[in-house]
């Protein structure tokens, strides 16, 4: 691990990138960016307009044509931003052309020719990061915003890349700092016994509110993962419990094959829906019962770990045959375990009214476990913080940085002297600096910007 600081002056590239910022694909308009030293100068050798790039001002468009010895390729607008003050902090210039793609492909050709190379997955946000456009939480952000599948996943990305987390991460390491400082301090006048530059019962206040801090976030991670994965339904029960015709109705479509015959179902099929902007999983598994088939006893084997997965258990009962399939120790204290009774439309009223819930899935009566469903989505992804942390780099991080400052604290009250806590104080600021980015390494960089999208 090394600073961000000293790291950054080492990694920043002085070569110029290019790639196709917009989707793959034929489309009305595409988008090609260049960032780089060189890329008002690399742009401007096939831009043909009114004005030369390199003469206009920061943050402005111009219409023109691409061309190369004599051969014309596109009317195009580009868009010029110069450094610092764009996305990655250097000169960037965007080109919308037309989305054809042999146009999209050709122009990549000719700015590779000029000069430029094909950027690499995530290289323009790293270069964001590098250059001090944004921290390291925030470039995650940017990926994570634009893989979000639903509004809860977009506001949970968005508020992270406004700096959400960063802020109480900042504040923390400031606070942690200037004590470690002083503690330190006290270190250089060792021989003075009477020397103590860090308030002792302050440093306490100070250990007692960072604590509280990592603990509420770290607490939040259970909300802002379900959001950000998806919050898991599995729907078990026995055979011809009516699971498959159950999920078939809560997504409106029909997804899973429904048949009367028993174990139709041998494996588990999932699909996605949005309830109150969360997408939710739904899995459909195989019906649990007593069998010597070895292929029915793979997919109950799999039913049971889908149990063990989710965030909320539907144990889907036959009124006119109900037999129960999931025992309640096994659940965790964390999972929501619903017993609903299906195929309300065969048997009398006042049996219904007996239920919690009672739905026919069949008819598509299932609006008592709609609206149930959307209560425990909402409990499970509702935090009183509006930063949640949903990135387990996060979350472990948080944890380090949590056992460091419980040791700290133990020291303190144990009387342990100002040399024998720094240690472990500044364990803690190494791992929260790698949260946001101050502290981390190239492997840590590679593996978060591998995963971004080409053009990105």
């Amino acid at each position: 691990m090394q600073n961000f600081e000293s790291m950054g002056s080492l990694m920043l590239q002085s070569d110029t990138i290019c790639a196709i910022a917009t989707a793959y694909g034929i489309a009305g308009i595409s988008v090609v960016r260049v960032s780089g030293s060189e890329a008002v100068r690399i742009v401007d050798t096939l831009f043909v307009g009114k004005h030369r790039l390199g003469e206009v001002p920061s943050h402005s468009a111009h219409y023109g044509l691409i061309e190369r010895e004599g051969k014309k390729l596109d009317e195009v607008v580009c868009t010029v931003f110069r450094a610092p003050h764009s996305f990655t902090g250097e000169d960037v210039v965007e080109i919308a052309c037309h989305g054809s793609l042999y146009i999209q492909q050709e122009l990549l050709r000719w700015l590779t020719a000029c000069g430029a190379r094909m950027a690499d997955r995530g290289e323009f946000t790293k270069r964001a990061f590098l250059n001090g456009r944004m921290d390291l939480t925030q470039a995650e952000a940017v990926a994570d915003l634009i893989a979000a599948r639903s509004e809860a996943e977009k506001d949970l990305a968005l508020n992270q890349l406004r700096g959400g987390i960063s802020e109480r991460i900042a504040a923390l390491r400031e606070q942690l700092l200037t004590f470690t400082a002083l503690l330190e301090l006290e270190l250089d006048f060792a021989d003075h016994e009477d020397v103590e530059f860090a308030d002792r019962s302050e440093l306490r206040a100070v250990l007692s509110n960072a604590r509280q801090t990592i603990d509420r976030l770290i607490a939040s991670f259970e909300a802002g993962n379900a959001i950000k994965q998806g919050v898991q339904v599995a729907i078990v029960g026995a055979p011809n419990a009516g699971k498959s015709t159950l999920l078939n109705a809560l997504l409106g479509d029909e997804r899973a094959i429904v048949s009367d015959i028993r174990g139709t179902t041998r494996d588990t099929i999932e699909d996605t829906l949005t309830l109150g902007g969360v997408q939710v999983r739904l899995i459909d598994t195989a019906g649990i019962q007593q069998t010597d088939d070895t292929v029915e006893l793979l997919g109950i084997e799999r039913s049971r770990r889908a149990v063990q997965r989710a965030h909320i258990v539907i144990e889907l009962m036959d009124m006119t045959d109900p037999q129960p399939v999931v025992d309640a120790d096994s659940l965790s204290a964390r999972q929501v375990w619903l017993r609903v009774y299906n195929k309300a439309d065969l048997v009398q009223d006042a049996e219904c009214r007996m239920s919690d819930i009672c739905i026919s899935a069949k008819n598509g009566d299932i609006l008592a476990l709609q609206e149930r469903l959307e209560q425990e989505v909402e409990r499970l992804t509702y935090h009183s913080d509006s930063a949640l942390v949903s990135n387990i780099r996060h979350y472990e991080a948080l944890n380090s940085a949590g056992q460091a400052l419980a040791r700290v604290e133990d020291g303190m009250n144990e009387g342990i002297s100002g040399d024998l806590v720094a240690p472990d104080l500044h364990e803690a600021l190494d791992a929260l600096g790698e949260i946001t980015g101050q502290v981390t390494s190239q492997e840590v960089l590679n593996t978060i910007f591998e995963r971004f999208c080409i053009g990105k």
